[in-house]
């Protein structure tokens, strides 16, 4: 929530509409933005039942710990990084911190899609579940994109204002989500469907049937979310604390609550029938099971607040990707005008123009081609979101592997290789893993999307991560070519480099944090 104090903010930039406005976050504001994105209740209602139908794999809880401890080695050395920059690009910019600027360039214009392609494809499940609810409880039949384009108006509305708002409105429907998902687990606790508690999916041998590999690939999606929290280090008043314990308290919060919830679900349904149930039930397993064991009534809140859920993952999506645009146009990656904020809320507003600009185009091209093939009610999730969500996931775990290695460069080569050894092997260790997620993921799109082995989109959706990557690195090359004091200072601390395209000047190690403003 915001930071309550009565210092004026400041910013060291000549241009203040060019630097968000500190001290606007504090630690739960900033946990609950993230977590919010992450969606939870949408990996308990859709990637779990869709991965224990895909894969036939029992032993999702112990998956769910094993890239918990993943994650939590990445964590290591991103939360390290976070000390040393402080820049909404967060990501890119760690990644041109370590590998350099034309690599940050490149990183960024991935980033900017990756997140865009996930935020769009929400609006397909968000429009999907009003439309369903209505037709269902009111009688009253509209097509999806009505209530998702709705929601693309809204979300733009909230994303230019103050970000303690948004954090306030992301606090609550994220508590009210989570809150529920707790009363089904406790539920499931109590009275398992076999009568006694079985720990059979935290068994390595419950990993022995089905395809474990596939199943993981579906679980990495329900983390995305956790790294999202150094997009708001301007924003709040002591980066170095806050965005540091918010990484490690979003890991393992997100860690305990995906493995008890997936073992909630295998004891209501039971650990032998989890797999057929979530066959026969799909998305709908978790409303069933919450209605068969707490009753229909709390069965139906569930299902209205997965839509209040998919809508604040909307909107914690939305203002990560505004605040990218945002950086990106203060470092000379995107026209200047995006590099700007609201002078009233400080907001990045025009960076949340173009999302809701680029939302609207999604989401009207898909509307065009929703009963694609034809019949096909379902196509805003099976299509706008399975489809959008490949390319984000892809996008955001690749980036988060190249950012394991910047964070080993960045400090090697600032001959600290020793003081953080432990650091640089965790940051190696999370980053070979990550890529081998990716490849994975990769070689399985079929499955992971529905898609025919001989289908274009086992090569058209990873293209368009591979070509938004080129993109970046052919914009790098040429402004390297033609203004290298703006290349020089991409991903540079929003300190560092006060006028536009200026070569940025020295920085030593011993700068330090004073007050709200960060001086690093």
């Amino acid at each position: 929530m915001p930071s309550r104090t009565s210092e004026p903010e400041t910013s060291t930039y000549e241009e203040p509409e060019r630097a968000l406005r500190t001290g606007r976050l504090g630690t739960p504001g900033l946990l609950f933005s993230v977590l919010a994105a992450g969606a939870p209740l949408m990996a308990v209602a859709g990637t779990m039942p869709t991965a224990f139908d895909a894969t036939g794999v029992v032993g999702q809880p112990l998956l769910f710990l094993v890239l918990g401890v993943v994650l939590g080695l990445f964590a290591v050395g991103y939360a390290e990084m976070s000390r040393h920059v402080r820049n909404a690009g967060a990501l890119y910019a760690y990644i041109a911190r370590g590998l350099g600027p034309t690599a940050g360039a490149c990183a960024a214009h991935g980033a900017l899609v990756a997140y865009s392609a996930l935020q769009v494809g929400v609006y397909g499940v968000f429009g999907f579940e009003v439309s369903s609810l209505l037709d269902t409880y009111r009688g009253v039949t509209i097509d999806w994109w009505v209530p998702a384009l709705l929601a693309v108006a809204l979300v733009g509305g909230l994303g230019r204002l103050r970000i303690g708002l948004n954090a306030r409105v992301l606090g609550v429907l994220l508590l009210i989500e989570v809150a529920l998902v707790v009363v089904f687990d406790l539920a499931a606790l109590a009275k398992p469907a076999t009568g006694r508690l079985s720990p059979h999916a935290f068994n390595p041998h419950a990993l022995e049937h089905g395809s474990a590999g596939i199943a993981l690939c579906f679980c990495v999606a329900a983390f995305i979310g956790f790294e999202q929290a150094p997009a708001y280090a301007e924003e709040t008043g002591r980066p170095r604390v806050v965005v540091r314990r918010v990484l490690f308290l979003a890991v393992g919060l997100v860690t305990a609550f995906l493995a008890l919830s997936s073992w909630a679900l295998t004891l209501a349904a039971g650990p032998q029938d989890i797999v057929d149930s979530a066959q026969k039930q799909g998305s709908g397993l978790l409303f069933a099971l919450a209605g068969k064991n707490l009753g229909t009534t709390f069965g139906d809140v569930l299902h209205v607040v997965f839509v209040t859920g998919a809508f604040a993952a909307l909107l914690g999506l939305h203002n990560v990707v505004a605040r990218y645009v945002f950086a990106m146009g203060r470092d000379g990656l995107l026209p200047a005008g995006f590099g700007r904020t609201s002078p009233t809320s400080g907001a990045p507003a025009a960076g949340s123009l173009f999302q809701t600009v680029v939302s609207v185009a999604v989401v009207a091209a898909f509307a065009l081609t929703d009963r694609w093939p034809a019949g096909d009610p379902t196509a805003p999730v099976t299509h706008l979101f399975t489809w959008t969500g490949s390319v984000g996931v892809l996008g955001v775990v690749l980036l988060m592997a190249a950012a394991s290695l910047a964070v080993i460069v960045f400090f090697v080569r600032r001959g600290e290789a020793r003081a953080q050894l432990w650091r640089l092997l965790a940051a190696g260790a999370a980053g070979i893993a990550l890529l081998g997620i990716a490849a994975y993921s990769v070689r399985q799109l079929p499955v992971l999307t529905g898609a025919g082995p001989d289908d274009a989109l086992t090569w058209a959706l990873p293209g368009i991560v591979v070509l938004a990557l080129l993109v970046g690195l052919v914009y790098g090359l040429v402004l390297r070519a033609r203004r290298p004091g703006a290349h020089a200072g991409i991903g540079l601390d929003e300190e560092a480099c006060p006028v536009p395209g200026a070569l940025p000047g020295p920085r030593g190690p011993g700068a330090r944090e004073s007050g709200r403003g960060t001086r690093l």
